[in-house]
C-alpha cells in the first residue's frame, strides 16, 4: 500500500486526483465540527450511546451524529436510498430495464436515488426533532421566539441540506478523485472516530491511570490480529474454471482459452450487517419516539431491542435474533448480487463450459450450489465479526469498544483494499504506453 502511494505521487495526474480527494475529505471533516444552533449536544450523545445502530451510524459520520453537527445525518440517507433503489430494481420491471440501458439508464437511476435521499433525509430529520422535542429541554426554543415548530423547520432544513452536501461531496470524489466517494467518506469517518477515541484513552493515561496503558497496548495488538484475519478472509475467493471451445468464424479462429469465475466469501460486503442492525434497532428507535422516558416500558423495550437487557436470556434472544437476521440478509443479498442462471446463459452463449458440468441448466444448478455454500461461510464470518470484536475488547474502554466492534473493522478493511486496487489500476493505465510508439 505504501509503495503504491509512492508510485501514485510520482504521476502528476494521479497526484492531482489524490490531492483533490484529500481536499474533499478535509471539507467533510470540517462540516463534522460545525455546530447547529438550537439543539443541545449532550442530548445527542445520550441518545446515541444507548443504541447500537446509532453508535454505528455515529462512527460512520465521524462522530458528527453524536455531536449533533451539520453533517449529523452524514451519508446515511444516501446509503439507505441506494439500498432501497437496488432492491426495487429487482422487483420493478421499469427500474430493471433502466439498469440494463447503459450509461443513460444509470443516470436516471442516480437521479431517483438523489430524490429518495432528500426524502429520507427529511424523514430522519423530522424523527430527530420530534424525539428531542419530547425530551424537554433538548431544543432551545428561546432562539426561535419560543416556537418549537419554527425550530423544527429550521433544523430539518439544516440537517437535510447537510446530508445533501455530503452526498454531493461523495459524488465529486467518484467523478474527479480516486475511489468510490461514498465509501471514502464512510472510511474517513470511521478512522476519525477511532482516532478521537484513542486520543481520549491516552488522556486517561496522561491523567495518572498508568495501568490503563497496558490495556491500550493489548487492545492494539488484538486489533492488528483481527485486522489481519479479516483481510485474509476478505481476499479469499473460490475460482471456478471455465473452458471456452474453439470457434471458426470466416478465416479466423476464436476461443480455445481458459478463464475463471471468482466468487468471494464476503461478496455481499457489510450490507447484511447493516441491514440486520437497522432492523433489530428499529423497534428501539420507535419506542424512543413515542413512549415517554418516565414510562417503565420505555426502558424495558429499549433494553430488549438494543442487547442491553439485564437478564441473561434477554441478551441470548437478542444475539440469536441478530444472527438469524445476518444469515437471512446474507443469502438474500447473495441472490441479488449473483444470478446463476444469467451467468450460465452467458457462458453457454460464448461457447464456454465448466469441465464435468453440462451447459445450460446443470451449470446454473452447479453455480447456485457453490454460491449457497460460499454464502453460508460468509454469513458465519459476518456473525463472528459482529460479536468477536465486542467480546475481545469488552475489557477495554467503552470508546474503543464502540469504534472497533461490529462493522467498523470490516468497512475499513474493504474500503482500504478497494482503494488500493483502484490506485494500482490508475497507475497501470498511466504507465501503459501501448504497442505503437
Amino acid at each position: 500500500m505504501i509503495e503504491t502511494l509512492k508510485n501514485a505521487f510520482r504521476n502528476k495526474e494521479i497526484r492531482k486526483k489524490l490531492l483533490f480527494t484529500l481536499l474533499i475529505l478535509f471539507i467533510f471533516r470540517i462540516g463534522c465540527y460545525i455546530p447547529v444552533p438550537g439543539l443541545l449536544r449532550s442530548e445527542f450523545q445520550n441518545a446515541v450511546s444507548g443504541n447500537d445502530f446509532l453508535t454505528l451510524m455515529s462512527g460512520i459520520t465521524g462522530s458528527a451524529l453524536a455531536n449533533g453537527t451539520l453533517f449529523a445525518l452524514g451519508i446515511g440517507p444516501y446509503i439507505n436510498a441506494s439500498i432501497i433503489i437496488q432492491l426495487l430494481t429487482v422487483g420493478i420491471p421499469y427500474l430493471e430495464r433502466l439498469s440494463k440501458q447503459g450509461e443513460e439508464g444509470r443516470k436516471k437511476i442516480t437521479n431517483y436515488t438523489r430524490i429518495l435521499t432528500i426524502i429520507l433525509a427529511i424523514i430522519q430529520s423530522v424523527g430527530i426533532i420530534v424525539n428531542f422535542a419530547n425530551s424537554g429541554d433538548a431544543i432551545q426554543s428561546d432562539l426561535f421566539f419560543n416556537q418549537v415548530w419554527l425550530a423544527g423547520i429550521y433544523m430539518t432544513i439544516v440537517y437535510t441540506a447537510g446530508s445533501c452536501l455530503v452526498m454531493w461531496l461523495g459524488e465529486r470524489i467518484t467523478d474527479y478523485g480516486i475511489g468510490n466517494g461514498i465509501s471514502m467518506i464512510i472510511f474517513i469517518g470511521i478512522l476519525s472516530t477511532a482516532g478521537i477515541s484513542i486520543v481520549e484513552e491516552f488522556k486517561l493515561v496522561f491523567g495518572g491511570d498508568v495501568e490503563h496503558l497496558l490495556n491500550i497496548g493489548l487492545f492494539l495488538v488484538l486489533a492488528v490480529v483481527i485486522f489481519f484475519l479479516i483481510v485474509y478472509v476478505d481476499l479469499a475467493e473460490r475460482k471456478i474454471p471455465v473452458q471456452y471451445a474453439k470457434q471458426v468464424r470466416g478465416t479466423k479462429m476464436y476461443g480455445g482459452q481458459s478463464s475463471v469465475i471468482p466468487m468471494k466469501i464476503t461478496g455481499s460486503g457489510v450490507m447484511p450487517l447493516i441491514f440486520a442492525f437497522a432492523i433489530i434497532s428499529f423497534p428501539s428507535m420507535i419506542v424512543s419516539l413515542f413512549v415517554p422516558e418516565d414510562n417503565p416500558a420505555h426502558t424495558n423495550l429499549a433494553n430488549w431491542f438494543s442487547g442491553s437487557s439485564p437478564y441473561w436470556y434477554g441478551q441470548v434472544i437478542y444475539s440469536v435474533a441478530l444472527c438469524l437476521l445476518i444469515f437471512i440478509f446474507a443469502f438474500f443479498y447473495a441472490q441479488i448480487e449473483f444470478n446463476p442462471e444469467d451467468v450460465a446463459k452467458n457462458i453457454q452463449q460464448n461457447g464456454g463450459f465448466i469441465q464435468g458440468i453440462r451447459p445450460g441448466k446443470p451449470t446454473a444448478m452447479y453455480l447456485s450450489k457453490i454460491n449457497k455454500r460460499i454464502t453460508l461461510f460468509g454469513a458465519i464470518f459476518l456473525t463472528l465479526v459482529a460479536f468477536i470484536p465486542s467480546v475481545a475488547f469488552s475489557w477495554a474502554g467503552q470508546n474503543l469498544v464502540n469504534v472497533f466492534s461490529t462493522t467498523g473493522i470490516l468497512i475499513v478493511v474493504s474500503v482500504a483494499l478497494e482503494f488500493d486496487k483502484q490506485l494500482q489500476s490508475q497507475i497501470m493505465m498511466k504507465n501503459y504506453k501501448g504497442f505503437l510508439k
